[in-house]
């Protein structure tokens, strides 16, 4: 065959295929647009599609959306089905190798093979949150939870370790995990896999610590049905082991004691790295200064504040700026109202330069978490806190006409406000 009866003979396969493969997306398009929000019904559609064009050239990028689907509706199944596909070509997608891993090993008992793979899995979560903890940290939401996050994360791939190692016969190697899990993230479900496996083990005594444990420490993850299990299992193990039920009482004192001590040195150490780490109360938070410096909003307890959460990116914020600063001078002889320039920007290299570009010369703070603290969903936004450090006004965006005027008018009803606090009779 001639070179150019090859090339038209590649050139009509390319064409029919390109025929073929606009016919098939154009069928998966309209099949899809019936769906609607049903997660069943997206899944029984990309299924059948599957299975009517098994060479798809979107198998790939369906298997991941067959995934996530399995993953919303909690189709353990599925899960394992699409996301072992996935895991085969992306390997160092998190979120699925610790869910594939859970369930594979939601079944009681999990087979020999499924723990295993369930075991690889969980081993695989762990490398990837280890080579994530040697990552520069975000600036956002805030060092500490990052911190927590990514502890939690790793206590929960020790803790898959851990039942998939005590489901293949090795009770006191599972046991020895779930320790590891406890001290990464201690929580109720870690103390409860190490009393399992130490009762497999055969330490019933060293169980009931643990089960006293799960049962004392502080975890809002834990319902009232599950505590009430722990309960019930403390008791059965407690009375089997002293034929009676006399001095359980002082065994939950003492757990509650530890795990509270142990709760607090953690706070603690997370506050070393992050001192608004747990905070729930805006003006206590400490926020980072463009110079390096730090503020306290504590320091200022007895002042209104005024927050301009702002960014680089954000347009209206440059108009509103202008504005913002008439504000300031109309308040410049008021020392009781203190005004602070917020930047929410992920990226703080670009702050700087936008700055000079703009000729902003107001002293800069970041957010350090604050933001989502305050539940800042939109840029621009201002938040007066009061002297009392309660939040007493919000404006999402703003009216150019009217911006200068409503915010000195609530400025004024904040002190006026302010000023009724703090002459009310105290009890």
């Amino acid at each position: 065959m001639s070179l150019v009866l090859r090339l038209l003979c590649v050139l009509c396969v390319s064409a029919v295929s390109l025929l073929a493969q606009r016919a098939e997306e154009r069928e998966l398009g309209q099949a899809l647009a019936e769906v609607g929000n049903s997660t069943v019904d997206f899944i029984r559609v990309v299924e059948g599609h599957l299975a009517k064009y098994p060479a798809s050239s979107r198998r790939a990028e369906l298997e991941r959306a067959l995934a996530q689907a399995a993953l919303e509706g909690k189709d353990d199944r599925r899960i394992i089905l699409y996301g072992e596909r996935v895991l085969a070509r992306d390997a160092d997608d998190l979120e699925l190798l610790e869910r594939v891993a859970r369930a594979l090993l939601a079944g009681e008992p999990a087979a020999q093979e499924q723990s295993q793979r369930a075991l690889d899995y969980a081993r695989r979560l762990e490398t990837g949150l280890g080579a994530a903890q040697k990552e520069p940290p975000p600036s956002r939401p805030g060092l500490g939870k990052w911190r927590e996050e990514l502890d939690r994360a790793l206590g929960r791939a020790l803790l898959l370790q851990a039942r998939a190692t005590g489901a293949l016969g090795k009770a006191a190697a599972a046991a020895a995990l779930a320790r590891k899990a406890y001290q990464s993230y201690p929580s109720s479900e870690p103390a409860q896999e190490i009393a399992r496996w130490l009762v497999t083990a055969g330490d019933p005594e060293g169980a009931l610590r643990h089960l006293a444990d799960a049962f004392s420490i502080a975890d809002a993850r834990a319902t009232p049905a599950d505590r009430a299990a722990i309960r019930v299992r403390l008791g059965e193990l407690y009375r089997k082991l002293k034929n009676t039920e006399t001095g359980l009482g002082d065994l939950v004192l003492e757990a509650y004691d530890r795990t509270t001590a142990l709760l607090a040195e953690r706070r603690l150490r997370l506050r070393q790295v992050d001192p608004n780490a747990q905070l729930t109360d805006p003006s206590e938070y400490t926020l980072s200064g463009l110079d390096g410096g730090k503020l306290s909003l504590a320091s200022l307890r007895g002042k209104v504040l005024v927050l301009d959460f702002w960014a680089t990116w954000c347009g209206p914020c440059r108009v509103q700026h202008p504005l913002y600063q008439q504000v300031k001078q109309r308040f410049k002889s008021r020392p009781e109202v203190v005004f602070l320039s917020v930047n929410t920007d992920e990226d703080r290299e670009a702050v700087p330069e936008f700055l000079r570009e703009n000729q902003w010369d107001q002293k800069v703070y970041f957010d350090d978490g604050l933001a989502g603290l305050l539940r800042v969903s939109s840029i621009p936004t201002t938040i007066l806190i009061g002297k009392q450090g309660q939040v007493v006004s919000r404006m999402n965006g703003f009216i150019p006409e009217r911006f200068v005027d409503m915010l000195a008018e609530r400025l004024e009803e904040a002190l006026k406000l302010n000023r009724h606090l703090e002459a009310a009779p105290h009890p």
